[in-house]
């Protein structure tokens, strides 16, 4: 019996199954610096396509790892590995823990530090050990050896996009908990939360790469008291967490605390 021919496919389609192949290798396998390691015919191969296709679309290899460098630095991502739903359940088990400190000011300092400092800790561990983390660095390398020109302007673009969505993301988590304990950017700090997730950020990408070599690094702790709730073991993340929030928050003075906003902020974090 004769075997199915394989139905034709548009150039864009080819296109397409390529790189989606290409970028499944890649999330699969993690990228080094370049993509010298992609074979163009083990994707052409994977992705089920014609190779006479293929080599029109993309006559030489370089025009096709040009193409996948796009559409990687499109898709990067430093915090995907990051589950926000997690990182709510995490806080509402903080809070669930001690929600007596919502009734005094010292109570809710503490409290909004200690949340804070666990929400960091949480993102940079899940950051350190995902593969798309290290992919993201090895992309980063990369765009530092492209030549100037249009491909480098494109990748740097998207990877700064990348980077700004990061640190949005990072402010937004930092102001949902900081507003909900009645906390505020202090004015004379020149603080703002766009500035903190960018400081923030800042540091969870220094310790991380500093953690590449120094694998111990994430479970070092330095005894301190940043909250003055007393002398307590610190990782370095949630150290510097702390003393970001106790550097640019403070009370909103505008905000009233009775039993009606102490249950709406338990609500918010629970469940």
């Amino acid at each position: 019996m004769p075997s199915r021919r394989r139905p034709r496919l548009s150039d864009q389609e080819t296109r397409q199954r390529m790189l989606d192949t290409a970028l499944a290798m890649v999330e699969r396998d993690g990228l080094t610096v370049g993509l010298d390691h992609i074979s163009v015919e083990e994707v052409i191969q994977r992705a089920g396509v014609s190779r006479a296709a293929v080599y029109r679309r993309w006559p030489y290899k370089d025009l096709f790892h040009a193409d996948l460098l796009r559409e990687l630095a499109r898709g990067a991502a430093p915090a995907a590995a990051v589950d926000e739903e997690e990182t709510r359940r995490l806080l509402g088990s903080v809070l669930a823990a001690r929600p007596g400190d919502l009734g005094t000011p010292e109570g809710r300092h503490r409290l909004v530090v200690e949340m804070l400092r666990v929400s960091a800790a949480r993102e940079f561990e899940a950051i350190h050990r995902s593969a798309a983390w290290r992919t993201y660095l090895a992309l980063e390398a990369t765009f530092l050896g492209l030549p100037g020109g249009e491909l480098r302007a494109e990748v740097g673009e998207a990877l700064r996009a990348s980077e700004e969505r990061f640190a949005e993301r990072v402010a937004r988590g930092w102001e949902e908990v900081a507003t909900a304990l009645g906390y505020r950017p202090r004015p004379a700090a020149g603080g703002s939360f766009p500035l903190i997730g960018t400081l923030a950020c800042a540091a969870m990408r220094g310790l991380a790469l500093m953690a590449l070599p120094d694998p111990g690094l994430p479970d070092r702790e330095v005894t301190a008291d940043p909250a003055g709730a007393g002398p307590a073991g610190w990782s370095l993340i949630g150290l510097s967490a702390a003393s970001i929030a106790v550097t640019f928050l403070e009370p909103d003075p505008g905000v009233t605390w009775d039993d009606r906003r102490t249950a709406a902020v338990l609500a918010r974090f629970s469940g």
